[in-house]
C-alpha cells in the first residue's frame, strides 16, 4: 500500500514536500518512483530514488529544482520541490516496483498510490 501526501495550493517560486508511505511489504530491494498528470495529459515520470542505494534519476524538467530522498527506517520516500511552476500542476502520484534498477517507464512500475494534487498559481 503506497500513501502520497503533501499536495496543496502554492504560489509561482514556492516549495511543497511530497511524502509517499509504504506499508505491507519488504521494499529493501525496491526503487520508488514520482509521476504526475496534468489535465488532459499523459502521465510523466518525474524522480526515482532506489530503496536500498539512494542512488537517484531525475526527469530533465525537474533537474536542479526537486530532491527526491527516502527514510528506510520510515519506509518513506519524499519529493522535495523548490522554484515551483505554474506548469507543474498536477495530480503527483508515487510507485514501486520490485528491482533497485531506476527507470522512467510508467509501464514498469506496479505497485501505485492514490496521488496528490499540486496547483502552483502564478
Amino acid at each position: 500500500l503506497l500513501q502520497a501526501s503533501g499536495g496543496g495550493l502554492v504560489q509561482a517560486g514556492g516549495s511543497l514536500r511530497l511524502s509517499c508511505a509504504a506499508s505491507g511489504r519488504t521494499f529493501s530491494t525496491y526503487s520508488m518512483g514520482w509521476f504526475r498528470q496534468a489535465p488532459g495529459k499523459e502521465r510523466e515520470f518525474v524522480a526515482a530514488i532506489s530503496w536500498s542505494t539512494g542512488s537517484t534519476y531525475y526527469a530533465d524538467f525537474v533537474k536542479g529544482r526537486f530532491t527526491i530522498s527516502r527514510d528506510n527506517a520510515r519506509n518513506t520516500v519524499y519529493l522535495q520541490m523548490n522554484s515551483l511552476k505554474p506548469e507543474d500542476t498536477a495530480v503527483y502520484y508515487c510507485a514501486t516496483r520490485g528491482t533497485p534498477v531506476l527507470t522512467a517507464r510508467r509501464s514498469e512500475y506496479h505497485y501505485w498510490g492514490q496521488g496528490t494534487q499540486v496547483t502552483v498559481s502564478s
